[in-house]
């Protein structure tokens, strides 16, 4: 007796063929997608940046504001191997301060704390002067930001300012659509959020909400990513905005203090007293106001 053999058919064949083709499909959309993420990750807040950006700003005013005074924040002192601990009581673990958190902000305007932690006030207040390219910053900043502006092109540079204050829903929207790209991913929405909030602050923390933060980029180079540091334009700014009360307002190695990652191009109004300061320490702006 003769064993037969298995064939497959015309439509086995293509059953099998359309099978092969669809992993092949799902495994390249897949790749494309892992792609797209670490892409993504290096988005900066704004995203978008428009291709040519001028500024001018108008005559300044004086502007009434001012916060409460700030209590200095408390730390704690581990005991060395030979002490022994006094016997207390634990303390509650909602009732444990959080050493990123500010009591009370301090009275001058220019050193409001805006971060994941200090959140800015609901009732928060300002004047804002608009630039010609429909930006706008707080008015009482912005003289000292067109005097580092117009000394850096003296100087043959192009820096331009590509984002500036945001409302709070302008700030919801860019927050809701870096989280929407990682749903998109296939992320849980708790997932997708703690992931967008490492590159798009949380609508209400966000500095540019004080209209005291500029980001700045180089004319022929308008990509937000740590690229932006090897330009003439930042290389000129890193050197010389604490000279006009600018502090470049998340440097590198400090994400654990201020929350965000390494932004080359994030500026900050502090004033010029303070901005030398923190500038001649090498410090952020978080060290400053909880030393």
């Amino acid at each position: 007796m003769k064993k037969q053999t298995a064939k497959y058919n015309g439509t086995q064949k293509f059953i099998l063929f359309c099978f092969f083709a669809i992993v092949l499909i799902s495994v390249t959309i897949t790749g494309l997608l892992l792609w797209k993420a670490f892409a993504w990750s290096r988005d900066a807040e704004e995203g978008d940046i428009p291709s040519t950006l001028t500024e001018v700003l108008p005559d300044s005013q004086d502007v009434k504001d001012t916060l409460s005074s700030i209590l200095p924040g408390t730390g704690t002192k581990e005991p060395e191997a030979d002490e022994t601990e006094p016997e207390t009581e634990p303390v509650p673990e909602e009732d444990v301060p959080d050493p990123h958190v500010l009591e009370q902000q301090r009275e001058e305007w220019y050193l409001l704390l805006v971060n994941k932690w200090n959140p800015i006030d609901r009732d928060y207040s300002l004047d804002l002067v608009e630039l010609r390219n429909g930006h706008a910053v707080d008015i009482r900043a912005y003289p000292d930001l067109q005097d580092m502006m117009d000394d850096a092109r003296a100087e043959g540079l192009q820096p331009i300012i590509c984002s500036s204050y945001r409302t709070n829903q302008r700030q919801r929207d860019l927050f809701k659509n870096q989280v929407d790209k990682y749903l998109a991913l296939g992320l849980t929405e708790e997932e997708a959020e703690e992931q967008a909030a490492k590159w798009v602050a949380v609508p209400g923390t966000s500095e540019h909400q004080t209209g005291l933060a500029v980001d700045i980029v180089a004319l022929d180079y308008q990509i937000l990513d740590e690229g932006q540091e090897d330009t003439p334009e930042q290389k000129w700014l890193m050197e010389n905005s604490y000279k006009y009360g600018y502090i470049l307002r998340y440097p590198t190695e400090k994400s654990d203090l201020t929350g965000i990652h390494y932004e080359p191009w994030h500026y900050r109004y502090v004033g010029k007293e303070v901005a030398k300061e923190i500038y001649d320490l090498g410090i952020c702006l978080e060290e400053y106001l909880m030393k």
